[in-house]
């Protein structure tokens, strides 16, 4: 006979597991954190600006228990010192989740500076941050790769961004064979548009606001709650790639 247990998958909680988040001050970074926090889990943050970071370290505060420093990471070497930095402070890691990021244009909008700063960003802290919590996360760890829609959905005006994005999506996936059999699990998340600073000036937030009301932009928090879910999934799965876009977005 079918026991009512039966019928459903454990579910690993997050209470107590220690969580680092780059990107942790604004956007989508700043709405993990602070579920992860509000679930239980002890978290370690970054971000660019010390205000924002106090803004969020508040939030956080409010519904569990966490801190973070202010960091470029763009500058070489950043991202290992901010890993090494949450090691400390939360004594191990359990959950990293890669997602801070900056915006990118085409590649004939951008001068080479910018160019090089979004790829330090977006994408060579992204795999030296892997590499870095590889070396550190407690088994069975998880990693978690926040990519984009923008990875898929070309045009030229994203050749920057979207070049990134699809690099860090194959990264995720031949990842995840390596690490898998270490006792880390990778999971690469795709938000399609989502209200945040990045969209600024093109969206402005009234506008943000009306589209989400809308349904054609999604919420941060929405993108939080599919994170919520794929670190809450039994050790022995793993949530490969999880895609989230507005219900009524019609193309792009």
């Amino acid at each position: 006979m079918t026991k009512p247990a039966d019928t459903h998958t454990a579910r690993r909680s997050l209470n107590g597991r220690r969580a680092i988040v780059t990107g942790g001050t604004t956007g989508i970074g700043r709405a993990i954190a602070v579920l992860l926090a509000a679930e239980g889990a002890k978290v370690f943050i970054c971000g660019h600006e010390e205000a924002a970071l106090q803004e969020a370290l508040a939030d956080i505060r409010e519904v569990g228990t966490g801190d973070g420093m202010a960091i470029d990471l763009a500058e070489p070497g950043a991202v290992e010192r901010f890993v090494a930095a949450g090691e400390v402070a939360l004594d191990g890691i359990d959950i990293a989740v890669m997602n801070a990021a900056v915006a990118a244009e085409g590649l004939t909008d951008m001068d080479a500076a910018a160019i090089g700063r979004a790829i330090a960003v977006d994408f060579t802290a992204y795999l030296m941050g892997a590499k870095a919590v590889s070396e550190r996360l407690v088994p069975v760890g998880d990693l978690v790769l926040i990519g984009s829609m923008s990875a898929h959905v070309l045009g030229p005006g994203s050749t920057i961004y979207a070049g990134i994005k699809a690099g860090i999506a194959g990264f995720a996936a031949a990842l995840r064979r390596e690490l898998g059999p270490k006792g880390i699990r990778v999971s690469l998340v795709e938000p399609g548009k989502t209200g945040s600073d990045m969209q600024s000036p093109d969206l402005p937030p009234d506008e943000q606001r009306a589209m989400i009301r809308d349904e054609t932009m999604l919420r941060a928090e929405d993108i939080a709650v599919g994170v919520h879910y794929l670190l809450t999934q039994p050790s022995r799965t793993v949530v490969q790639q999880l895609v989230i876009v507005p219900r009524a977005q019609e193309g792009e």
